[in-house]
């Protein structure tokens, strides 16, 4: 049937016929997500690791790029990717792994990282709160953009309680860990913090999971306290924040 035509026309004729197959199912989602996650890490460890060139910031740029493009309701886009959000719960449990590898290290230092954990998860509240009110935020907004250091789930829930948008938050839960592990570097090497458990623990606190994903790319030792962080804040979070939230909001 394709006698006589040119090489070229023929091999885009099928690239054609292939994206109108996965348009039409879910593996439309996953495909594009796993590919263009593919080529920004590609890039991110051609540009050497460059923490401007963080592979979830260009994923994200990325796919929304091509879902506006192509008119691709966010919904569709959803059905394959679910996979993939799926894939969260096993990652999460699996960093009990490296966690039991650094067990004894976590025993001697368990009262300076709870320390530094209530200390860190409030200041992100409080800051974050103070800003937004600074720039005329409404108190929607605010009340968004208090649970934005937490991981997603439970941000979206502390959210909903104290009078927020969980849809928002979310946004602004990824913004938050895209820039933090953008930043962790250049910064602590700024404060000369070379310590790696400072650094993972510090990182898994204030950047959610995305941070904690960047800790295990730089050291083993650093993404398993960013990993424990990330839990504890997360508990943490979950009950201290809508006191802390609701008692900010009552005075903006």
């Amino acid at each position: 049937m394709n006698e006589g035509l040119p090489l070229s026309t023929v091999a885009v004729g099928r690239l054609a016929d292939v994206w109108v197959y996965l348009s039409t199912t879910p593996l439309l989602g996953l495909t594009t997500t796993l590919l263009v996650y593919h080529a920004a890490f590609l890039l991110y460890r051609r540009s050497g690791f460059h923490s401007l060139a963080n592979p979830v910031g260009l994923s994200v740029i990325t796919l929304g790029t091509l879902l506006w493009a192509t008119g691709t309701p966010y919904a569709t886009y959803f059905e394959g990717a679910q996979f993939v959000h799926f894939l969260l719960g096993p990652a999460t449990v699996a960093l009990a792994v490296p966690l039991m590898e650094q067990l004894a290290r976590i025993q001697r230092l368990w009262l300076p990282m709870l320390g530094a954990l209530v200390v860190g998860t409030l200041a992100a509240t409080v800051t974050a709160v103070a800003v937004g009110w600074a720039l005329g935020a409404s108190k929607v907004t605010l009340a968004s953009l208090a649970p934005k250091s937490v991981t997603a789930p439970v941000a979206m829930g502390i959210a909903e309680k104290i009078g927020g948008l969980p849809s928002l938050t979310a946004v602004l839960v990824v913004c938050t860990g895209i820039l933090g592990a953008a930043s962790a570097r250049p910064l602590f090497d700024a404060l000369r913090i070379q310590d790696p458990t400072v650094r993972g623990f510090a990182l898994g606190t204030a950047a959610h999971g995305i941070g904690t994903a960047r800790a295990f790319q730089v050291n083993e030792e650093a993404g398993a306290f960013a990993g424990l962080a990330m839990g504890l804040s997360a508990l943490f979070s979950a009950v201290a924040l809508p006191l802390v939230a609701g008692w900010l909001l009552r005075w903006v």
